[in-house]
């Protein structure tokens, strides 16, 4: 006969509630490898869904104060600014999001979201463009994603 075995596994978020309020800010940067084809389309204005970067903008804002919502363990966060980069390289877009806020946890995290979701939205428009005969992607990815930039100062 087995036993049953009940494991309780405590989660909790950081307390907080002791640190003081800074000014933090996080800048996280990553890339999204494309075909020739999708790089001539983003630069030719010629994506069928519209403006890919204006998208990703609007997409990366929504995302970075949707953080706990998606990251159970991160606190909201009262985001004082966002801000959102993009360069169209040979071979892609590279990313770079910026995130400031006042308050007593930082946000690298809410940085990490915006890049990333900002290039993910791209590949989403663009993924018909990038995909083989088979419906595959073989030359699309994101790469390189990390914070590149973490600071505090007290106000």
């Amino acid at each position: 006969m087995q036993r049953a075995v009940l494991e309780v596994i405590v989660m909790s978020m950081v307390d907080v509630s002791r640190k003081d309020v800074v000014l933090r800010t996080a800048r996280a940067e990553g890339n999204l490898i494309l075909s020739s084809a999708g790089v001539r389309s983003l630069r030719d204005g010629q994506v069928k869904k519209g403006d890919p970067l204006s998208t990703a903008t609007a997409a990366a804002l929504l995302a970075v104060k949707g953080v706990p919502h998606t990251i159970p363990h991160c606190h909201p966060v009262p985001v004082s600014s966002v801000s959102v980069e993009f360069d169209i390289l040979d071979r892609g877009v590279h990313c770079t999001c910026t995130v400031s806020a006042l308050y007593k946890t930082g946000v690298e995290i809410e940085a990490l979201m915006g890049a990333s979701v900002a290039l993910l939205t791209i590949w989403d428009m663009v993924k018909y463009i990038e995909k083989d005969q088979s419906g595959q992607y073989p030359e699309t990815s994101v790469t390189d994603l990390r914070v590149v930039l973490k600071t505090k100062e007290d106000v």
